[in-house]
């Protein structure tokens, strides 16, 4: 059996505040969100890929409670968003500008890609790679 996962695939992550998430994150991409309602900030990174931004009481909620809320790791990474793009130094300081945290800046890794490495606002990890 291979897994079949369509055309479309949707990241979210969980934050503590919705709208402050939301402004940091259209800063650093410099786009605007395709959806932006309650418990739901959805910005599409490519054709087929979205990042979605969803408040971690709104998963709690709608996990019946049946998860340990996402709040209580904030700051500890709890995923890596890794965007591959034309001038990782561009966006590793717009991260700063932002509110993000830098935490490497852009230099060539074993794997052959040159990334640098921040967070934003939560605490997720996010890199920015060229090959």
């Amino acid at each position: 059996m291979s897994l079949n996962i369509g055309n479309s695939i949707m990241f979210i992550i969980y934050v503590e505040n919705q709208e402050i998430s939301k402004l940091f994150y259209q800063e650093l991409l410099g786009i605007d969100p395709i959806l932006d309602v309650p418990g739901m900030t959805e910005f599409q990174l490519s054709q087929n890929v979205t990042l979605g931004i969803m408040p971690a009481e709104g998963i709690v909620r709608v996990l019946e409670n049946k998860i340990p809320n996402p709040q209580n790791g904030k700051g500890i990474p709890r995923c890596e968003i890794y965007l591959f793009v034309e001038d990782p130094d561009d966006f590793y300081y717009r991260l700063i500008k932002a509110g993000g945290i830098g935490i490497s800046k852009t230099e060539l890794r074993s794997w052959g890609h040159y990334v640098s490495y921040g967070s934003d606002i939560d605490g997720h990890i996010i890199a920015f790679a060229k090959k």
